[in-house]
């Protein structure tokens, strides 16, 4: 004969039971993802012109919403660069874009429409200014290319606004020194290959794959421009945020041969304006910043995003959703 088990009390038992049951939910909780609602909709990015840093920055970005943003879908639509896409978002036709500083302080300076309306995500990368040239050209600073054919970037680039200034900056008239061609970094390297201009002007992360395929088939070197620094700044207005920079040895190596390029640079911000959701802008922000390596790996210019400079976007105010995100980050 066994000895009786002892008889439970139903209060202790169902006790016992509901205790079971929190742990279990408690456990339930820490392990199990938790649903949260995914901002929804359609947006457009303004990107820039084909295979240009621009344009491939946006691609994987918006591979990576998908991920991060599944229920988001976004168009993205090509552009002639900076001066178009701040006018684009500015005017309500794209939702958001990549924008070389100076491009949009000039928009915010000149009154455009919609220009106070404008709003900061990010400080992505620095465009470095290259001043291409065939490596046995006469060339050697840019106030030389008076008389030459210089590709100078399409009319609502960044390029054409930055090279005009430079040539100012170097005593050049844009329209009467040079001869200017209006065409963007998709044909300009095949135009110096092929002898239909003697120089071009481009302004792009570092490096840009159409400049460094031309580095490797066609023998090319830059000209410096960091001493135009003090002179572009003379010019005032969006000028001010030029600064002198220098072009790492390897950025180019075939180009470069080891040597460091004096030159200038500028920084992009991922700009959209006060009609977008916080919410939206939060969780965009989010993607913009965690997906810089992955991004970083076929863009390398993204690997520059640094988080404890990103929210600095001069001249434009952080959108709120954006101001939500670093304070959620802020160690």
């Amino acid at each position: 004969m066994f000895p009786a088990l002892p008889r439970i009390d139903r209060r202790r038992a169902l006790r016992g039971g509901t205790g079971a049951l929190v742990v279990l939910g408690l456990l339930l909780w820490w392990v199990l993802p938790l649903e949260e609602d995914s901002p929804r909709g359609e947006v457009t990015f303004s990107t820039g012109v084909r295979s240009g840093v621009y344009e491939r920055y946006g691609k994987l970005l918006r591979t990576a919403l998908a991920r991060d943003v599944p229920d988001l879908d976004v168009t993205l639509t090509p552009s002639e660069g900076s001066q178009q896409n701040v006018r684009r978002v500015a005017s309500g036709s794209a939702d958001f874009t990549v924008a070389a500083a100076d491009a949009v302080e000039k928009y915010r300076l000149d009154g455009r429409p919609g220009a106070d309306r404008l709003r900061g995500c990010a400080r992505l990368y620095d465009d470095y200014v290259q001043l291409v040239v065939p490596r046995g050209s006469s060339v050697l600073a840019a106030d030389q290319l008076r008389g030459k054919k210089v590709a100078v970037g399409q009319v609502g680039s960044g390029v054409r606004l930055i090279a005009n200034r430079v040539l100012r900056a170097a005593g050049l008239d844009p329209q009467r020194d040079i001869e200017p061609v209006s065409i963007g970094i998709d044909t300009m390297t095949s135009a110096l290959k092929g002898g239909d201009i003697d120089a071009f002007f481009w302004s792009g992360g570092l490096p840009t794959n159409s400049v460094r395929e031309l580095s490797e088939e066609f023998d090319v070197r830059f000209v410096e421009l960091g001493d135009l620094v003090d002179a572009l700044h003379d010019q005032g207005g969006a000028s001010r945020y030029y600064r002198a920079s220098v072009m790492p040895a390897d950025a180019y190596p075939s180009a470069q041969q080891g040597t460091a390029v004096s030159t200038l640079a500028v920084a992009n911000l991922l700009v959209t304006t006060d009609r977008l959701d916080p919410e939206l802008t939060e969780r965009l922000t989010r993607t913009v910043i965690d997906s810089r390596d992955h991004i970083g790996g076929r863009v390398h210019a993204a690997q520059l995003v640094d988080l404890r400079t990103a929210l600095y976007t001069d001249p434009l105010p952080l959108h709120d959703g954006a101001r939500s995100y670093y304070r959620s980050v802020k160690p």
